[in-house]
């Protein structure tokens, strides 16, 4: 099967079945929304846009969006309200905060409050189809064509890199797209330590300033559902950082 390659020679993603990817754009300005909006139709995806929270929450329940870019300050909530409404329907829609504040607490708070992502204003247009590209592919709403399946197993643990699905002992495991992304890394590099300096910039793709806190965070998360009640696959190497092995 050839594989559609979509612009600048990036993999074309696609929705597993075949139809495009669907992205909720969500910004006050007008003139940002449609560049936005442009430079995703130009990746072959299908765009909605809004321009207040209350529009963007209505848009994601008739367009069920695969991902939603969402400015933090709109004219009637902040984004950070937004995206607790939309989590509350539809839990593991990967979201990418747009804003003009720089500070590193800021973006803190938006990936803790279940943001997965933070692009500062101002952003190249192929930053944030780069960062959304990474975002979908993770959260398992879209594939790439013509890739091949691949599965991760470590001891009893199977994480399956296409379906996005996760196991333990046959035993399904729900894990949100930052944590599968985590998982993933770690079950790549089995009884390996990494750093926490290494996992920032492998799974958040940049680092936050010595907020290391963040890893620790989706460590714990990940620990609760893949380690709760069973022997510990999930290490901490005070000092050094976290590793993954079979549980013994």
């Amino acid at each position: 099967m050839t594989t559609t390659i979509a612009p600048q020679g990036r993999t074309e993603l696609r929705r597993p079945d075949r139809t495009p990817v669907r992205v909720l754009v969500v910004d006050d300005e007008a003139p940002l929304a449609e560049l936005l909006s442009m430079a995703l139709r130009y990746e072959g995806w299908e765009v909605r846009s809004a321009g207040d929270g209350a529009g963007a929450v209505r848009a994601a329940r008739d367009f069920r969006p695969d991902a939603v870019v969402l400015d933090v300050m709109l004219p009637d909530m902040d984004g950070l309200s937004v995206l607790g409404r939309l989590r509350r329907e539809y839990a593991d829609v990967p979201v990418l905060f747009l804003t003009a504040r720089d500070a590193v607490e800021d973006r803190i708070a938006g990936l803790t409050a279940g943001g997965d992502d933070y692009v500062t204003k101002p952003f190249s247009l192929e930053e944030v189809v780069a960062r959304l590209r990474g975002l979908i592919r993770r959260s398992g709403s879209a594939v790439a064509a013509g890739r091949s399946e691949s599965t991760l197993v470590v001891g009893d643990l199977v994480l399956d890199e296409d379906s996005h699905e996760v196991s333990r002992g046959g035993q399904s495991i729900h894990v949100t797209a930052t944590e599968f992304e985590l998982l993933r890394f770690l079950m790549r590099n089995p009884r390996r330590v990494l750093s926490k300096a290494q996992i920032l910039d492998r799974v958040w793709n940049y680092d936050f300033g010595g907020q290391a806190n963040v890893v620790e965070l989706y460590i714990s998360y990940l620990r609760k559902k893949i380690d709760a009640g069973r022997t510990p696959m999930i290490h901490t190497r005070r000092g050094a950082g976290y590793l993954i092995k079979p549980g013994e």
